[in-house]
């Protein structure tokens, strides 16, 4: 990868079926049987919490291999307020890009963006181990619960990182996904319907 190999740009409605079936390739098989994320783009877009001035894609021989896109969120801290995030995702590289340095790249420069448009911090599920790399840390440290986690319960798939230093400090509280991200199972399977049949597989280390 060099940076002059391939651009990152606001996502257009002429990008919708092409950013669905990557997502759709990139997540298949990998958490569960299949994968929702494409139908959880599709329908965010539509969303009130959707961001449509921090949705990328990032194109690369005029063809889109990365995509992340952001959502408002909130924590409901345990003083009584409503401390406005954001939250991110579905991100994803094509899978015949990954590890290249695409998804790094992508990221950084959504992130930077996230902050140029006022965000002042993020929480998002993901690994540490690749996202740790851009700033992200466990939210627990900056004592923010997962919402309906037991205490105890291993958290460390949760991060956060603060695009505005200091902006999370003082603060405690519980966040919660937005609901746009909690799609019907039922109906995604009717959207998944109009793409390229695709085997389903149970597989080791899927979440569901």
């Amino acid at each position: 990868m060099n940076k002059n190999d391939y651009i990152i740009r606001l996502e257009t409605p002429q990008d919708y079926s092409e950013v669905e079936n990557l997502i759709r390739e990139s997540f298949w098989n990998v958490y569960r049987p299949g994968c929702l994320e494409h139908y959880v783009m599709h329908c965010m877009r539509g969303d009130g919490d959707f961001v449509p001035e921090l949705d990328f894609v990032m194109a690369k021989g005029g063809k889109i291999i990365g995509q992340n896109a952001f959502v408002r969120a909130h924590i409901d801290a345990d003083d009584g307020r409503k401390v406005p995030i954001l939250t991110m995702g579905p991100i994803c590289i094509a899978p015949e890009c990954k590890r290249m340095g695409y998804g790094k790249a992508l990221l950084d420069y959504s992130l930077q963006k996230a902050s140029e448009w006022g965000a002042g911090a993020l929480c998002f599920e993901g690994n540490i181990d690749f996202y740790g790399k851009s700033g992200f840390d466990y939210a627990s440290k900056f004592g923010i619960r997962y919402h309906g986690l037991p205490s105890g319960e291993d958290d460390s798939f949760f991060l956060c990182k603060e695009l505005v230093p200091g902006y999370l400090s003082g603060i405690t509280g519980e966040y919660g996904t937005p609901q746009v991200y909690l799609v019907d199972e039922n109906e995604a399977e009717q959207f998944d319907r109009q793409f390229p049949p695709k085997k389903k597989l149970k597989l080791p280390g899927q979440l569901v």
